[in-house]
């Protein structure tokens, strides 16, 4: 012993130790100890029986005999129904779950024929069937058995004496009826058949001779109206040609009007579909070129910005270091003017008779002078950054500029530290 298994079609029973009550398994397996156990099986195969109820006396004594057959087995999915089968069935072989059965369904068949007519099983027989199923089905579900078909296969009274051929009479019976009423049908048709045929026949007659004078006068008129209805016909004819005509011609419109609203669309949409390429490029080039050139430009103007405060920025240090040094040169020359200027003065309280040719040439002879001193300090510079506004001198024009430009103003500084106007006295010279 050990591991044991049974197909779909069994069922296992444990017992003994270990278990309070019987184990059963349906299609499985299980582990079964040996000596301390026991197992069983139970086969739950379909099992075919064929239930012979001879010379059976129904309800109202007419004795038949019956076939059925019937498909039972015992139900594996109940537990209750597989304990009531163990009980009774457990050791024994097909055959005597079979017999027993067999032998209660034949029980319930032989009850149910007596309780109906033959007529009734011989016309309803599923009504018998169903009989025989239901009240057999609530006894054997108390052994474990359940049925799974039941149906009528034969009724017969061919070897039952005195009522051998009842069955047969019943169907002469039904036969001669209904072959009685088909006579009486037939007879009673070939009657009014004829009843009508003579009624027809005078009918016919008097309608043929009616109908001769009808036709004489309907081919009297007839003659005379179908000229009128020729010329009517031909009119009607050639109205509807023309309205056949008009009618193609109006369709060959509505076509071609069809045809070109259907260009309109097809137009519209490809102008649609080209409006979306060309969104789809501009979008295309904004992300590709437009983009990325704003930001080009926007990083070399933020580079040429930078630049451009960088030269202003230098330039101005550059113009604010001239003029310091101009300042201070013009502040040395000033005051070498100033003590030339004394000299001067004391030379012409001296020099009374140099009068104003010498004092003209004086000056003339120190103008060059006084420009090499200005222009000194730019001799001296290394570089020089200049911006334009655009107005004006630009390059060396714009230095020699700047030279001739102080040296515009020393006559007023001279006026102003010794009183003496060198323009005017150089003008008077020049006249003399």
């Amino acid at each position: 012993m050990g591991f044991e298994t049974c197909g779909p079609n069994e069922v296992m029973v444990v017992s003994g130790c270990c278990h309070s009550g019987s184990t059963f398994i349906p299609g499985g397996r299980v582990f079964v100890w040996p000596v301390i156990q026991k197992l069983q099986k139970l086969s739950l195969n379909t099992m075919t029986l064929q239930i012979e109820s001879p010379n059976v006396y129904t309800q109202l004594g007419v004795a038949v005999s019956v076939t059925g057959i019937a498909q039972v087995k015992i139900q594996g999915s109940s537990k209750e129904m597989l304990e009531s089968a163990c009980e009774l069935f457990l050791g024994k072989t097909n055959h005597d779950i079979e017999r027993v059965a067999l032998e209660t369904l034949e029980g319930h068949q032989r009850a149910i024929m007596g309780n109906m007519t033959v007529e009734e099983i011989y016309k309803d027989r599923k009504k018998f069937s169903k009989a025989v199923f239901e009240v057999a089905s609530s006894d054997l579900v108390n052994m474990g058995i359940c049925v799974v078909s039941y149906t009528l296969k034969d009724i017969r009274d061919d070897k039952i004496e005195p009522y051998q051929g009842y069955l047969k009479y019943l169907g002469m019976a039904q036969t001669a009826t209904v072959k009685r009423d088909a006579r009486m049908g037939e007879a009673e048709a070939r009657m009014e058949a004829g009843i009508r045929e003579a009624n027809a026949e005078e009918k016919r007659l008097a309608a043929r001779y009616s109908t001769d004078i009808d036709i004489a006068k309907s081919q009297r008129d007839f003659e005379l109206k179908k000229a009128a209805y020729d010329m009517e016909i031909q009119t009607k004819k050639a109205q509807s040609d023309l309205a056949y005509d008009l009618q193609a011609a109006k369709t060959k419109q509505a076509i071609k009007e069809e045809d070109m609203q259907v260009k309109v669309i097809e137009r519209t949409q490809q102008i649609q579909l080209q409006e979306q390429e060309i969104t789809r490029r501009e979008r295309e080039l904004e992300a590709t070129v437009r983009k990325p050139a704003d930001a080009e430009k926007y990083r070399l103007e933020k580079i040429a910005e930078a630049n451009r405060t960088r030269v202003i920025l230098e330039a101005e240090a550059e113009a604010e270091s001239i003029k310091v040094k101009g300042e201070a040169e013009a502040f040395a020359v000033e005051a070498k003017a100033k003590a030339e200027a004394e000299q001067m003065a004391k030379k012409a309280d001296a020099w009374k008779d140099y009068q104003d040719a010498a004092m003209v040439d004086m000056i003339l002879e120190t103008l060059p002078k006084i420009a090499a001193e200005i222009s000194a300090p730019l001799c001296q510079t290394s570089k020089i950054t200049m911006v334009s506004s655009g107005k004006g001198d630009v390059g060396a024009a714009k230095l020699s500029g700047e030279v001739l430009t102080l040296m515009e103003k020393m006559p007023h500084v001279v006026e102003n530290l010794t009183g003496i106007n060198i323009t005017k006295n150089i003008k008077a010279a020049t006249r003399r």
